[in-house]
C-alpha cells in the first residue's frame, strides 16, 4: 500500500451549502416576516407596533397634506390601534388616499433601508425618533396621544441600545415587517358595511365603490413583499 506524498494530499472541503448560518441568510425576509405575523398574534407584544403602523398611517395623511399645499391640525391615535389625522387644506384625494398606502410605503421603506447597511440602519433610526419627536412637539394635542407616540419614541430609541449594530438592523427589518403586515390587514376592517374612513371618503370623491379602493392598497402592500423578495441578497 502506498501512501500520498504530503505535497498532493488535500483535505476534503466542509460543505457549507445547508449550513445554519447561509439557510438564515438565504431566507432572512421569510424569517423575518414568520417572526412579524407571530409577534401580531401576541395579545400585549403586538400592541405597541399596532400603534406604530397607525402613526406611519396618520403621518402618511399630514404628510400628504403639506405636499399638497396644505397644514397638520392635528394627530391622534387612540389604544385600540385607531387613529385620526386632522388637516388643513391640501388635495382631499392625495391625503385620503396615502394614509393605508403611505403605511405600506413605510414598511417597506423601513425594511429595505434597514437591510442595505447597518450604517444605513443606524442613521434612519435616528431620524424616525427625529420625525416622531417633531410630531409630539407640532401636531399632539392631547395626553393620550402624547403618551401613545412617547412609548413609540421609546422603542426607536431602544434600538440604539444595541451594541452590536446587526441586531439594530434585525430590529429595524422585523419593526418594518410588521408594519407592512398591519398595512395589509388594516384596510380590509373598511368592509364592514359602515361606509366610514379614507375609502368611503375616496369613493364619494371618486364614484367607485369603497371595495376597490381597498383592493388598491392590499395591492400596495402586496407589492412591498415582492419588492422585498426580489432584493433579497
Amino acid at each position: 500500500m502506498t501512501s500520498l506524498p504530503d505535497n498532493t494530499r488535500t483535505n476534503k472541503p466542509i460543505n457549507t451549502e445547508y449550513s445554519p448560518k447561509k439557510f438564515t441568510q438565504r431566507y432572512r425576509f421569510w424569517l423575518v416576516l414568520l417572526a412579524a405575523a407571530v409577534i401580531l398574534q401576541l395579545p400585549f407584544v403586538s400592541i405597541p407596533f399596532k400603534w406604530l403602523e397607525s402613526y406611519f398611517h396618520e403621518i402618511s395623511h399630514g404628510l400628504s397634506a403639506i405636499i399638497t399645499g396644505g397644514s397638520i391640525v392635528k394627530i391622534e391615535l387612540f389604544p385600540n390601534g385607531a387613529g385620526l389625522c386632522t388637516t388643513r387644506g391640501g388635495s382631499r384625494f392625495i391625503v385620503s388616499f396615502m394614509g393605508y398606502a403611505g403605511a405600506a410605503l413605510w414598511g417597506t421603506l423601513i425594511y429595505y433601508l434597514a437591510s442595505a447597511h447597518q450604517r444605513i440602519a443606524q442613521a434612519f433610526s435616528f431620524l424616525l425618533a427625529v420625525l416622531i419627536v417633531v410630531s409630539l412637539v407640532f401636531w399632539v394635542r392631547d395626553v393620550l396621544t402624547f403618551v401613545i407616540i412617547s412609548s413609540l419614541l421609546v422603542l426607536i430609541l431602544a434600538k440604539f441600545k444595541f451594541a452590536n449594530l446587526s441586531s439594530l438592523q434585525l430590529s429595524l427589518q422585523v419593526t418594518g415587517a410588521l408594519v407592512l403586515l398591519n398595512s395589509i390587514k388594516s384596510p380590509l376592517y373598511l368592509l364592514d358595511g359602515r361606509n366610514l374612513g379614507d375609502g368611503a371618503t375616496l369613493s364619494n370623491l371618486t364614484g367607485l365603490p369603497e371595495v376597490f379602493w381597498v383592493f388598491i392598497w392590499f395591492v400596495i402592500g402586496i407589492s412591498g413583499i415582492m419588492v422585498l423578495i426580489k432584493n433579497q441578497k
